[in-house]
């Protein structure tokens, strides 16, 4: 089942002065599978498309520019990663640009503005894309990045940045901020934690441009696919994998990776670990899923 064919909120495009109006396409954040999005959080450079299953796909929406970066697809790209925290019933997110490219970077115009201002004024327009970025790997849901054509720079930033990633084998990556005398410091902390140091130094360093397979070879790719068909039916295969999942329970469970990574196995932990569980069969899903499983019935908050 294509994702496309199951759309529940039209894209929608809104200039400020419309207001902010919702998509009120929820009532019981068990039973009924997706959350109310802010048509706020729809820009004509960032479109969101929802399924009834809760799935989410943020479309970065620059085709004639290759979804480059600038100040503004930044802030609509944060707008919406922050409207995604508080979406109950969104299960997964996945992240992909219109008209096959995902991402080329910074966009040119943007950089030569940029040349012009004070390291002050660099330092404030650096944390719109670090905050950007934060707000894309905190968000419950999980996040998965469908990579079509380049994604360079802070483009592949976003891929580091989700949890899971796809791409196509036509797909290239560059972190290339050294051949400008740069550095990709605002992704560097999501690229260092999906590659590892030592390839980090060395694609940081280089400025090397890699394919799709060797981005898989890396860590950054989890998966590559011949063609966007290939792409989409991986799609469709984990809308279907989370539907069964209670929505709360995908978001607290990937939670213990974010907080428990590189922690000390020790007491503390141990009894945080237990508050975790306990707290979780007492919520309203851990009920609802103990009882369906002894009553050998679906859960509610299936489709």
């Amino acid at each position: 089942m294509r994702t496309s064919n199951v759309r529940v909120a039209l894209i929608l495009s809104l200039s400020k002065d419309e207001g902010a109006k919702k998509v009120d396409v929820m009532t019981n954040p068990i039973v009924d599978p997706i959350a109310d999005i802010p048509a706020d959080a729809m820009t004509p450079l960032v479109h969101l498309d929802s399924t009834p299953g809760g799935a989410v796909t943020v479309w970065i929406n620059r085709p004639a520019k290759k979804n480059a970066f600038d100040a503004a697809t930044i802030a609509a790209l944060h707008q919406a990663f922050e409207t995604l925290h508080g979406a109950e019933g969104v299960r997964i997110v996945f992240l992909r640009g219109v008209g096959g490219a995902f991402s080329a970077g910074a966009d040119l115009e943007w950089m030569k503005a940029a040349a012009e201002w004070s390291e002050d004024d660099n330092r404030d327009d650096a944390l719109g894309l670090a905050h950007m970025l934060k707000a894309l790997h905190d968000i419950p849901a999980l996040t998965v990045a469908l990579v079509e054509g380049p994604a360079f720079g802070g483009g592949a930033g976003l891929v580091a940045a989700c949890d899971h990633a796809l791409a196509t084998a036509d797909a290239k990556f560059a972190f290339s901020e050294v051949k400008l005398g740069l550095t990709p410091a605002t992704i560097s902390p999501y690229v260092i934690a999906a590659l590892g140091p030592r390839t980090a130094k060395l694609l940081f360093a280089t400025g090397r441009v890699f394919d799709a397979d060797q981005a898989w070879s890396y860590g950054l790719v989890d998966e590559v696919f011949d063609d966007a068909a290939g792409l989409v039916a991986a799609q469709d295969a984990l809308i279907e994998e989370v539907a069964v999942c209670a929505p709360g329970a995908i978001g607290d469970a990937k939670a213990l990776v974010n907080d428990f990574v590189g922690q000390k196995i020790d007491r503390g932990l141990i009894d945080e670990t237990a508050k975790r569980i306990a707290r979780r069969r007492v919520s309203d899903e851990g009920q609802e899923g103990v009882r369906a499983f002894l009553e050998r019935r679906k859960p509610s908050w299936t489709i």
